[in-house]
């Protein structure tokens, strides 16, 4: 079986689809997807999206340095889409999808009630990429739905059925194939 080039892009999907929302300096809250978010650091825990300037939210992010991404379920995908593929020029998301906003307890910004994990930000930096640019974030604060923690205190993202994006269609997680080094880890004797 042969390859077949394409020309340079970016083909590291899936991606995570969140919900990233913010609030400008007149005190408006915006809305929108974002497919292209990811883990920076650890320590300090830092994460970044990236934004075309063009974007309804960019100036506020940029003016207020703050925003908050919101982890998306299988029930959300709707939501997504929508806030994905309308502006906040002329559309009131909030309004016209029904979301529930709860204030985000570290930034000034609002956060999505329904999602599952509220991650809040601060922008360290801003990085002009070309068509899109890149804010990298220091996370401030992170808010889970008690809903998905078990009796050990251990959070349970697989139970609100998370969703991602590959090449314009949204999929859910499926079934897990195993936990982190389960390749290597010794298998327990039985007596």
């Amino acid at each position: 079986m042969g390859r077949i080039s394409f020309k340079p892009g970016n083909m590291l999907y899936p991606l995570p689809a969140v919900l990233v929302t913010s609030r400008d300096a007149s005190g408006r809250d915006h809305i929108f997807t974002v497919a292209w978010a990811g883990t920076v650091c650890t320590n300090p825990p830092m994460l970044s999206i990236s934004v075309r300037p063009g974007r309804a939210s960019y100036p506020a992010i940029r003016q207020t340095g703050e925003f908050v991404v919101n982890l998306t379920t299988k029930k959300m995908v709707g939501d997504v889409d929508y806030c994905g593929v309308r502006s906040g020029r002329e559309h009131d998301k909030w309004t016209e999808r029904g979301l529930e906003k709860m204030e985000a307890s570290k930034v000034n910004c609002p956060a999505l009630a329904a999602s599952p994990v509220q991650i809040e930000c601060k922008v360290r930096e801003i990085l002009e990429l070309g068509s899109h640019h890149m804010f990298v974030a220091d996370v401030v604060h992170v808010s889970v739905d008690e809903a998905y923690m078990d009796e050990k205190n251990r959070f349970h993202l697989e139970k609100a059925d998370p969703i991602v994006y590959s090449h314009g269609t949204y999929f859910d997680l499926g079934k897990p194939l195993g936990t982190f080094g389960y390749s290597v880890r010794k298998k327990k004797r039985r007596s």
